[in-house]
């Protein structure tokens, strides 16, 4: 389908999935384009994110709170290293683990990173004034949080 046959496709034909796989697949274009001058991309920019919120996690959670492969979490977690953004230590409690922090580089990088987040936001959400961002996260959260649940029962 053509970017102007999808203009005029009736909304509700289209898969939600499909609409949030778009919308996630463009903001990362977006934001892979807007932070080369920092260094980073929109998926080390997501690890950079979750590694804030908690104190020092390990890989493996860093892993399961993204869903990306432990793999993909520990090459992506030494690129941020090799470039100041993060510093890994070695678990007292778990010599087998790894616990990452960020660094002041890594700080700073991902509050002045989330200026361009929130420029994307103002433009596809904000703009058109659809609906209050706001009450949109609430919504999203709650469909993730369900996305969840019914993707551990499956395990």
């Amino acid at each position: 389908m053509s970017f102007e046959e999808f203009k005029k496709a009736d909304p509700s034909t289209l898969p939600i999935g499909k609409l949030i796989t778009m919308i996630a697949r463009g903001q990362s274009i977006y934001m892979n384009h807007n932070l080369d001058d920092f260094g980073i991309n929109a998926t080390q920019l997501h690890l950079l994110y979750e590694i804030s919120l908690q104190d020092s996690p390990n890989q493996k959670s860093i892993a399961s709170r993204c869903n990306i492969n432990k793999g993909a979490v520990a090459r992506s977690i030494k690129k941020l290293e090799d470039k100041g953004f993060v510093e890994r230590t070695v678990d007292e409690n778990n010599r087998r683990q790894n616990r990452v922090s960020l660094t002041q580089k890594g700080r700073k990088t991902l509050t002045e990173a989330y200026d361009v987040l929130n420029t994307w936001e103002d433009e596809v959400i904000r703009e058109k004034g659809y609906v209050d961002k706001e009450v949109l996260q609430l919504v999203l959260k709650e469909i993730a949080i369900k996305t969840m649940e019914l993707n551990e029962k499956e395990e």
